[in-house]
């Protein structure tokens, strides 16, 4: 890992470190400090310090805006069909980085040029393509197999950690996983566990599993591209996402399926454009350019938890004894993986210094 991303100094409890003026945001420097000597860490009781406590903010801010997509994603049934939604969230998303980060990307033009079949490649598989999936299955199998399966992700990333990039998995982190699965479980069950045993595979499950399989692969490649991602390296995944989504918002047009987004259609697209595409996107490669992808992967397991939170708050849903038993299952696992994984020093993370 680069140095510049180990003994981060939490000026201000946030995110700009000592030594490195990128901040979250590579290629756009944090506010100058008014003296030579960068100011002591906050030691207030909100400070963040540390590159493993900035990535769990970032993770939690990240996995917290999938739950809200997911909730969304409900109430834009009818507002705007799925593919345009797709391919629309990220064309928003291309003009915010215009607006906001333009310069620092045409600055890294060769970069993008010499990277740009790998870009291509990961903004396809890791947005594209598993969403486009994600609505296949969809239409094939139920909503709880789909939360299930999507369980899967964290053990994929964990076990290509091990197998591509020599992770030393501790046995910790393992029951660390099958406690946050327990909890994944629960909320897809709905707290009866009973439904576990009618779960039976069909070809949208198999789908799902493809779609786990394709993000978790993305999710991996990310520890080998430029350190913290940067904007610039985002802007191309947006953009091979924007690329590859065309196709399938010509064929749902093409197929009479296509809905141009109402009112609400537009809010909807609004939000996921600058929340789960743009936000929860730049935080997730960040916190694994902090703490690596086997430890970043399993927190994605707080999204089904989240979705369904926001689900009672949002929409009214009923809210039951299982999803406070759910999160808290789900956040003990986390805990406990990731105090295994600090006191291994996994994905082959040297110590702070």
């Amino acid at each position: 890992m680069n140095g510049a991303h180990r003994g981060g100094s939490a000026r201000g409890g946030f995110l700009w470190r000592s030594g490195d003026r990128r901040g979250i945001w590579p290629g756009i420097a944090p506010p100058s400090p008014r003296s030579d000597h960068p100011a002591p860490p906050s030691r207030g009781p909100f400070a963040i310090r540390g590159a493993a406590g900035q990535a769990y903010l970032l993770l939690v801010v990240t996995t917290l805006s999938w739950g809200g997509n997911a909730v969304v994603s409900r109430a834009a049934v009818g507002e705007i069909s799925p593919m345009l939604l797709t391919a629309g969230r990220w064309a928003l998303v291309l003009a915010i980085l215009a607006v906001f980060a333009g310069r620092t990307v045409l600055s890294h033009g060769a970069e993008l040029r010499a990277r740009w079949r790998s870009i291509l490649a990961l903004g396809a598989l890791g947005f594209t393509a598993f969403n486009a999936l994600m609505y296949g299955a969809g239409h094939l199998t139920s909503a709880v197999n789909i939360a299930l399966l999507q369980g899967a992700i964290p053990i994929f990333v964990i076990a290509g950690a091990a197998m591509f990039q020599g992770a030393d998995i501790r046995r910790g982190q393992v029951l660390g996983l099958v406690t946050t699965l327990a909890g994944v479980a629960l909320v897809a069950t709905q707290g009866d566990p009973a439904q576990l045993l009618r779960f039976r595979f069909n070809p949208g499950d198999l789908l799902m599993l493809v779609a786990c399989i394709l993000y978790a692969g993305y999710t991996l490649a990310l520890r080998g591209q430029p350190p913290g991602g940067g904007l610039w390296f985002f802007a191309g995944l947006a953009a091979g996402a924007f690329v590859t989504s065309i196709p399938l918002a010509a064929v749902e047009a093409g197929l009479g399926r296509s809905l141009g987004p109402t009112p609400t259609g537009w809010a909807i697209l609004a939000f996921v454009a600058l929340g789960p595409s743009f936000l929860a996107q730049v935080f997730y490669m960040r916190a694994i350019g902090l703490i690596g992808a086997a430890r970043a992967g399993l927190f994605i397991n707080l999204v089904p938890v989240f979705g369904a939170l926001l689900a009672v708050a949002l929409l009214g849903e009923p809210f039951h004894a299982y999803h406070v038993l759910a999160l808290s299952l789900v956040l003990a696992g986390v805990l406990a993986s990731e105090a295994s994984a600090r006191a291994g020093r996994t994905d082959g993370e040297p110590p702070p210094r």
